[in-house]
């Protein structure tokens, strides 16, 4: 049923077409010290390593970067969602938490995503939501993780 619901939400063209060939490219460049320099899309952004890894702490670090992409979407799709519906997003916010796991390999270990929505929504409006932010681009890639190819150049 849940599915069924995400579905009958308008999406835009990109995202409702799953086969369509969007492709992009992401260029990281070493910054001295423990800095990367992230250019996409014609923005930049640092990232850092964390304090205990010789990072000094001007920019996020790399988990934190991966943590902040599912939480953005399902920021992105639950303020369209309130848009569609005559809702305001003034007060919209998501908020990401994680922790990282204790063994090998290094990776995040969990991941817990938080979203504070108006409360005029109703109870069925806040179910759909909940599936259509559950269905956003990075959450399903996540679930369904690409193929990875890592390439000396």
């Amino acid at each position: 049923m849940k599915d069924e619901t995400a579905r009958r939400v308008p999406h835009t063209a990109a995202f409702a077409n799953p086969g369509s060939k969007q492709e992009g490219t992401v260029d990281i460049a070493y910054v001295p010290g423990e800095l990367h320099r992230i250019s996409a899309g014609g923005h930049r952004r640092l990232t850092d390593r964390q304090s205990s890894a010789g990072g000094g702490g001007p920019a996020p670090t790399t988990a934190e970067l991966f943590v902040t992409s599912p939480a953005a979407c399902m920021a992105y799709y639950a303020g369209r969602y309130l848009h569609r519906h005559g809702k305001t997003r003034d007060g919209l916010r998501v908020q990401s938490t994680f922790a990282m796991a204790a063994d090998r390999p290094a990776r995040v270990a969990r991941v817990t995503v938080r979203l504070a929505v108006p409360a005029d929504l109703t109870e069925r409006q806040r179910e759909v939501l909940l599936s259509v932010v559950r269905h956003c681009t990075v959450h399903n890639s996540l679930l369904h993780p690409p193929e990875i190819e890592v390439e000396l150049g």
